[in-house]
């Protein structure tokens, strides 16, 4: 008996990448709303750090660090370049770790979908969550009266650059260190980064030369750069594009070269 050819469906063989990438982001997506923890880190405490800050005089800001407007015209862009280092590094970093001791990594790699297709959906992921959480956050700073300028293309292309350097960083410290390691690392990252970041205390209050060196971390160049093209209505800022562009290099390049999925 011949066969004919096409007649039993559904064909065997992988799926295409495209779609094992865009299933596997939607799959990252839903356990990491899912999670009360990272749902905690990505979107209450950005939240509530934007409402009281923005209606108590906890931090005194003077004009000038207002850009003549209100305290949520300083507030809101450090908020948001504190939302990309919750999702790209902190929480990816130590979802990833715990996925890597827990062999959910090792697992994967053995699957039809490649391991940069892996990262992709990863990152694909991070940029939804993103997506989402600026949303929310613009929402919230309009109601408390911000008033942003400037060129949208710019703020988006500084939070990709910011998401990619954070994300390179996260990936580095979730494919090197034990999860534990890993999850008291990015949490203490996150912490000193919240008041020495530029996010709610301003660079220039910082004695000598620490406002120059803070203003060098990835989240100092994206809150300065925000700030500029957001609250002062400037271009795209080259210094701060440049300073996240390297920390994305590098990073990403080092947990490409350093990254361990077992």
């Amino acid at each position: 008996m011949t066969a004919v050819a096409g007649r039993y469906a559904p064909s065997p063989g992988a799926a295409p990448v495209s779609r094992m990438i865009a299933a596997q982001a939607a799959i990252e997506t839903r356990m990491l709303l899912r999670q009360g923890e990272q749902l905690l880190l990505t979107v209450v405490i950005p939240t509530l750090l934007l409402v009281l800050f923005s209606g108590l005089d906890i931090v005194s800001l003077d004009a000038s660090e207002r850009g003549g407007g209100e305290r949520v015209d300083f507030l809101a862009p450090g908020i948001l370049a504190l939302a990309v280092l919750s999702t790209a590094f902190t929480g990816q970093a130590i979802a990833t770790g715990f996925e890597r001791r827990y062999g959910v990594l090792k697992r994967l790699a053995a699957s039809p979908l490649p391991r940069w297709g892996l990262m992709c959906g990863k990152t694909l992921s991070v940029l939804v969550t993103l997506l989402l959480q600026t949303a929310l956050l613009t929402a919230v700073a309009l109601l408390l009266g911000w008033s942003p300028h400037g060129n949208p293309v710019a703020v988006a292309l500084l939070m990709l650059l910011g998401a990619a350097a954070c994300s390179g960083l996260g990936l580095l410290m979730a494919g090197t260190l034990r999860a534990e390691a890993t999850l008291a690392a990015a949490n203490l990252v996150f912490v000193l980064l919240l008041f020495f970041g530029g996010v709610i205390i301003p660079l220039g209050d910082f004695p000598g030369a620490l406002p120059d060196l803070l203003a060098l971390t990835p989240l100092g160049a994206l809150a300065d750069g925000l700030r500029a093209v957001l609250r002062d209505g400037a271009s795209l800022p080259w210094d701060d594009a440049a300073a996240l562009a390297a920390w994305a290099v590098l990073g990403l390049a080092a947990a490409g070269r350093f990254f361990r999925w077992e």
